[in-house]
This record gives C-alpha cells, structure tokens and sequence, in this order.
C-alpha cells in the first residue's frame, strides 16, 4: 500500500527542514569560494544541471517521474524559470562581494515582499498587523543596508552593489513565490521542482560568452585540495539533495509549523561563514537580522491564526534565506 501522501512527523519534518538549510549554505558557501573564478552564471549552470539528475533519481524512486515531466501551464514554468534563474544569479554574484551573514540576512526580505506582491498581484487581504509586521521587516533590512548605504563608512562601492544585487534578487525571490503559488493550481509540485531546474539550466547557457572558465586540468586542481570545477559540481549536488529534503519535509509537517526553521540559515551562515571566511557579522548586521525575523515570525503567526495555511496551496522549494 501506498504510503499517505501527508503524515504528522514533526520531528521528521523539522529535521528535514533544518538539514536542507544547513546544505544550503553549504552550497552558498562552495559557490562563494569558487566566485573568484566562475562567473555567477555559470555558478547557476552547474547548481541547475548537477541537481538535476539528483532530482529525477528522487522523482523515480517515489514513483512521480511522470507527474514530474507533466507541465500543464508552459508558460507559467518559463516565467518561474527566468524570475528563479535570475534571482539564483543576482545571489551568486552578491556571495563574490560580501559577507555570506550578510547575504543571508538581507535575503529575509523575500517573505516581506512576497506579502506585499500578494496583496497586488493575488488580491489577498493584507490587514494592519501584517502590514505592521512586513514594516518591521522591512526596517530590518534598511538597518543592514545603512552602512553600504552610508558612503562615509568606509565600505567599498562593490559591497554597496553586492547588498543591491541580494535585495533585488529577494524581490525576484518574492515574484517567484506569487508564481508558485499559481502554478501549483495546475502542476505538481514534482513538475515545478524539475522544470525550475531545466529552465535555469538552459537560460544560464545564454552566460556562456560572459567568461566562463573551461576544466583544463591545471585549473581544475587550482584550488586547494579541491578543484574550482569540483567545488561548483559539489555546489549542485549538495543543492539538488537539499531540495529534495526540504520538498519531502512537507510531508511530514505543516507550513506554518516548519516556516520559522528557515531563519536557521543565520545560525549556519554565521558559523560558516567564521569557521571558513573568518566573516564575523556586525552588531547592525545582527541587529537588522533580529527585526526581520520578528517581522517574519509575527507574518507567519498571523497567517497561521486566520487560517491561511500555506501548504494547500503546497509550498515553494527554496527557504526565504537560501540564494536558491
């Protein structure tokens, strides 16, 4: 007998969740090693195309590969595709100029604005404690943001572009997530997680005359103890696997139960981040990280007390603070 498609695991479904953030700075963390040598397209390539045969292993091992290469709304999987590639991209070439806490705490923008878009684009009510909550979020990442903004001090101008490029790919994070929300009316969830995949590797392609490096076996080897190459493979296995965790997490818990684990990725980037870049994160930098988060909690509590529970409208991939 089949297993039920949903079952109440907590404990299952909150180590899924957690594990899947850990590889996802894992994975941001080999992409921003390897940033001085692979351009960010690139980086996107081989995250999407190393993914992918993790990813369709998954949907034939649950017996959804066919359900996996159904799309019923093409277009909505293209425009998906070119928001997440793009977004994917802009995150990557932000990890190259700054700190990977710092990436992580401006990306908690996503969930601000996808209530924002929410209320524009899908016609949801969006009361005053939402609103307030989304305000609150939102004073966080200007806290962040003020020392790039504030050219007197002493930041360099390409920190100030790499906090630009996070917030702007939070914003794509955040259309991406209206998109999702549509296309799961009419696709599956195994079918959004593969045409994502195959639409970011066939746009990042279009990067391929923006200095992309070959593996020539002196290059391959150059970084220590690993190749260059080595480490963007790594990267999109260790992301195809974290994908396929935090999808299967979902079946064991609900949305609103599992949706404050994703601010995790600030534990894991701060200690990653120390341990592998010697990057220690800023007193702004936790102050700012601390608003967001209350103002994402306060959104998901509310969410959860009217009953907007987000996982029947079954969830998107990637955690607010993943460059996914």
């Amino acid at each position: 007998m089949a297993a039920p498609l949903i079952q109440n695991r907590p404990g299952r479904a909150i180590a899924l969740k957690t594990g899947a953030i850990f590889l996802f700075m894992v994975m941001s963390a080999l992409i921003k090693a390897a940033s001085e040598y692979v351009p960010p397209g690139q980086a996107v390539f081989f995250r999407s195309f190393f993914a992918m045969p993790i990813i369709i292993g998954w949907l034939w091992q649950q017996g959804h590969l066919h359900d996996g290469f159904k799309a019923n709304n093409i277009l909505g999987h293209i425009w998906r595709g070119l928001f997440g590639t793009t977004a994917m991209a802009l995150s990557f070439a932000g990890l190259a100029l700054l700190p990977l806490p710092e990436v992580t705490a401006i990306g908690y923008a996503t969930p601000m604005f996808t209530v924002l878009f929410a209320a524009i684009f899908l016609g949801e009510q969006v009361r005053l404690f939402r609103l307030s909550a989304v305000a609150l979020g939102l004073v966080g990442v200007m806290v962040v943001l003020a020392p790039r903004i504030s050219m007197d001090q002493g930041y360099s101008d390409a920190a100030t572009f790499g906090a630009l490029l996070i917030l702007i790919s939070a914003v794509l994070r955040a259309m991406v997530q209206i998109h999702v929300r549509k296309l799961v009316q009419t696709d599956s969830t195994s079918a959004i997680v593969f045409y994502f995949s195959l639409t970011a590797t066939v746009v990042s392609l279009l990067s391929l005359p923006l200095g992309w490096i070959f593996p020539t076996p002196a290059l391959a080897w150059t970084f220590p103890g690993f190749g260059i190459i080595g480490l963007v493979v790594c990267a999109g296995l260790i992301g195809g696997v974290a994908q396929i965790m935090i999808t299967s997490s979902y079946r064991f818990g609900t949305v609103s139960m599992l949706a404050p684990f994703d601010y995790s990725s600030m534990i894991f980037a701060t200690l990653i981040g120390w341990m592998v870049f010697g990057e220690i994160p800023t007193i702004t930098i936790l102050i700012g990280a601390t608003l967001v988060i209350a103002g994402g909690v306060l959104i998901i509590w509310r969410e959860r007390q009217l009953g907007l529970d987000r996982s029947k409208s079954k969830p998107s991939i990637a955690p607010a603070g993943s460059p996914n």
